[in-house]
């Protein structure tokens, strides 16, 4: 509420020149008949006199003066009288249109206008505008009193605020109130009212202005101030500006909270280096050059700052700056700071993560492929080793050149369909081509992920090529070893079949025959005849005996359990090649120490088998078998022939199946080296203990 004086309004332009041509001929008409009269009175009778010697002729010619005299004052007051009248008629004309043009203003003044009588409080006049504002009509607005306006309740605010103004008349008087609109709800309305003159009354003239839109907009704008500090608290953010010329800041509270400082009460200048401590000794020389910069024209700043707050907590803040005026126009350089500890810490750890993960994909043994519109976005040095590209060339390469033609549409409808087509999974085989056209087995692994800002398939290739391979390989082996156990099975029984007929053939009639001729000894008188029937029997005996050495032999030769490995090799080489055609050369060395039974008898049988092999179906000239010692770790056997050779990859004997089963069986390793027409080679390598306790017995031949 605001009082100001008010003089009378200053007369207008356009009238000033009207009041002065009215003065100055009000003095025109009073000075010019004056001056007649004063020549007249002076001039006239002198000029009769002249004229007029005698009394009568004399009267005459007073006569004829006095009339001229009427008749020329007449004339001489009507022409100074002419344009008086012609301005006051012109400044009736004016007035008039001046009372239609205020009234006009009053009419269509945008603002709403109200008159009232400063004693009754009637409402005396008012325009349409206020008619709009308040929804009275003219004559109902005329028949209220101004207490009408004000909301029931605040009549002693209205009441003092009259008091003053009837105290004051003259005076303006502004006010800021809520008036009630004739439906009844509030407008913030803002006052001005003056002293009136109106048609004699003492009036006031009130001019209304709403001031609810602002009002609202004024708590709007504290309702996001307090939101935007709300926001700054959220976000460890405070404003601050720096007064160039002198270096002094003033800074918001939410600054001195960042820094563990109590805001000042009074004192809100201060110098930037007081709030700010550094961490090291880098930043404070970064600090000094900041403030240097600040003193600059045109200042532009944007860094991190490492700074200690007052309990010794390490910060890292946001600093940014700009130049810039305050509401005064004076230079300042404007800027925030944000405490940004927890974003860096997070960063580091987002780096130190995706470090990681950059490196777990760069070293995991599977292809990692990243695709974006069925073109390589991204690939690991695994997936370009795959398919045979660099890492970089690989990069663009569309999916149709890494996929077989016939398993395309199986790939995208695992990386694109919603709902996987029947035939489709993540455990199926896919064919994938080389960039030299050679194709490879694997297995996909398919799924979405985000990369550079795009939603892309990220791709997972595992080369099945070698474990197909080993599937291929356990499924030939596993065929194999059938084969070896039905085989197996039947050599036992051929085994147990021909032992049983030698000790029934043999052995059974060679007992049965020195149980009889015991019987005929016993019951023989001649003397001579019991002797030859006694030596019979210790004929029999011998070659009994001879028999079961034999078999015992083919079961085990006493030469292992007795002389050891390299003894019982010699023995079996010689006995096998002292009447054959081929050349035997043997290199076998003293073993630094007696390996494990079974692998003495591993060892043994492979030999074994290796030259009976060579005697049977190698057809060569020459054998050379070589046993020693790999650095006091493993025995070393080698059985290699200059015969026929055979194919490989082509059918395989059971003795070939079982040499390797027992190497296996006991930690070792058998290759069998062959072409046709190029002999064979048998390289066995075997360590002195087994690492199972297992023996190979079972596969005896």
């Amino acid at each position: 509420m605001t009082d100001a004086p008010s003089g009378s309004p200053p007369p207008s332009a356009h009238d000033r020149p009207l009041a002065r041509a009215l003065r100055r001929d009000r003095w025109r008409v009073v000075l010019g008949y004056l001056v007649l009269a004063l020549v007249w009175i002076l001039t006239s009778d002198a000029t009769v006199q002249m004229l007029a010697m005698d009394p009568g002729t004399a009267a005459r010619w007073q006569t004829a003066k006095g009339a001229f005299f009427v008749i020329a004052s007449a004339a001489v007051i009507y022409l100074l009288l002419r344009p008086l009248a012609h301005h006051v008629l012109d400044a009736q004309a004016r007035l008039e249109q001046s009372a239609l043009r205020h009234r006009q203003l009053f009419e269509d003044n945008p603002g709403p206008i109200l008159v009232y009588d400063l004693e009754t409080l009637e409402v005396l006049d008012v325009n349409p505008a206020a008619c709009t504002l308040f929804g009275w009509s003219r004559d109902e607005f005329l028949a209220l009193p101004m207490t009408a306006l004000w909301p029931p309740g605040d009549e002693a605010t209205m009441n003092a605020k009259l008091d003053q103004i009837r105290s004051q008349p003259e005076q303006l008087c502004v006010i800021t109130a809520d008036l009630v609109l004739k439906d009844g709800s509030p407008r913030r309305m803002e006052m001005r009212s003056n002293y009136l003159d109106y048609d004699g009354r003492p009036a006031r003239l009130l001019i209304a202005i709403d001031r609810t839109r602002e009002d609202q907009a004024l708590r709007r704008r504290d309702q996001a101030l307090a939101r935007v500090e709300e926001a700054h608290e959220m976000a460890r953010i405070g404003a601050w500006e720096v007064d160039p010329a002198t270096g002094l800041g003033r800074f918001a509270d939410q600054v001195y909270h960042l820094l563990g400082r109590r805001p000042p009460g009074a004192r809100r200048w201060h110098r930037f280096e007081e709030l700010l401590v550094p961490a090291d000794s880098s930043t404070a020389a970064l600090s000094e050059q900041l403030l240097q910069d600040m003193r600059g024209e045109q200042v532009q700043i944007d860094v991190l700052l490492p700074l200690l707050a007052m309990d010794g907590r390490a910060l890292m803040v946001h600093l940014r700056a700009e130049s810039g005026t305050d509401d005064a126009g004076r230079p300042r350089v404007l800027g925030t700071l944000q405490d940004v500890t927890e974003r860096e810490q997070s960063r580091r750890l987002l780096r130190e993560r995706e470090e990681q993960f950059r490196e777990l994909v760069r070293v995991l043994p599977d292809g990692v492929v990243i695709l974006s519109d069925e073109h390589v976005l991204y690939a690991n040095a695994c997936a370009a080793a795959q398919f045979g590209y660099g890492q970089h060339t690989l990069l663009g390469e569309p999916l149709s050149a890494l996929v077989e033609a016939r398993h395309l549409a199986r790939v995208r409808a695992q990386l694109f369909a919603t709902i996987p087509l029947p035939g489709t999974g993540a455990g199926e085989v896919i064919g994938m081509r080389r960039l030299d056209g050679h194709c490879f087995q694997a297995g996909l692994a398919v799924g979405d992920v985000r990369y550079g800002g795009r939603n892309c398939k990220l791709l997972i290739v595992r080369d099945l090529t070698e474990p197909e391979r080993i599937r291929q390989a356990l499924e030939t082996s596993n065929g194999e070893l059938q084969a070896m156990a039905g085989r197996l099975f039947s050599l036992q029984e051929d085994e147990r079949r021909a032992i049983s007929r030698d000790l029934h053939d043999d052995i059974g009639q060679a007992i049965t025959a020195m149980k009889l001729s015991a019987f005929a000894a016993r019951d023989e008188e001649d003397a001579q005849r019991r002797g030859e029937d006694l030596q019979q029997i210790i004929h029999l005996a011998d070659a009994t005996v001879a028999k079961v050495r034999d078999i015992s032999t083919l079961l085990r030769p006493p030469q292992l359990d007795a002389l050891g490995l390299e003894a019982a090799l010699r023995w079996q080489a010689g006995m096998l090649f002292r009447s054959g055609s081929i050349e035997l050369l043997a290199d076998i060395q003293t073993l630094p120490r007696r390996p494990q039974n079974d692998i003495e008898q591993a060892c043994f049988r492979i030999a074994q088998e290796s030259l009976t092999n060579v005697l049977r179906h190698a057809r060569a000239s020459q054998v050379h078998l070589q046993l020693h010692d790999v650095e006091d770790q493993d025995l070393h056997l080698q059985v290699r022939d200059d015969g026929e050779g055979f194919d490989p990859d082509g059918p395989r004997g059971l003795g070939l199946i079982v040499m390797r089963e027992r190497a296996q069986s006991v930690g070792g390793t058998l290759k069998i080296e062959s072409a046709p027409g190029a002999g064979t080679l048998i390289d066995l390598y075997l360590p002195y203990r087994s690492s199972g306790m297992a023996t190979s017995e079972s596969l005896e031949h």
